[in-house]
């Protein structure tokens, strides 16, 4: 899971850009809508951490690389549109952004559209965005 800084930073980001639907952070229940609206989840399934450089104790950069998923879900047999739109959107938003001082995102994978994207009631499509932060310790 990423450090808070980076939950933190992308919670704030979504909050500031993203109007479409509701955001559904991890853990929480969120304001999906109960008759089946369409909403946005986070989640934060990769991060490693490494020290990339030596010898100043106290503030050598430790730098977290990982993945952070965004899933949208919409209503089954609704076609794929509306996801490759909002999609496209959210790369937008964080496709080689800066979100805070220390904390870079990059690359944005696809949309997944697949047989398997049946969620409790809703078609699901995952977009991933590859991140670094660094820490100085």
């Amino acid at each position: 899971m990423a450090r808070k800084a980076v939950v933190d930073a992308v919670a704030g980001h979504l909050a500031a850009n993203w109007t479409r639907c509701p955001i559904i952070g991890p853990n929480e229940t969120g304001d999906a809508d109960p008759a089946g609206g369409p909403f946005l989840s986070v989640e934060y399934p990769v991060a490693t951490e490494s020290q990339i450089s030596t010898g100043a104790p106290g503030a050598n950069i430790w730098r977290e690389e990982g993945v952070f998923r965004l899933l949208l879900h919409v209503e089954r047999n609704a076609g794929v549109d509306l996801i490759l739109t909002w999609a496209d959107e959210l790369a937008a938003l964080f496709r080689g952004r800066r979100l805070a001082e220390h904390i870079q995102c990059w690359a944005v994978m696809s949309p997944r559209l697949d047989d398997d994207s049946d969620e409790r009631g809703y078609y699901q499509s995952v977009i991933a965005v590859g991140y670094e932060a660094d820490l100085f310790a």
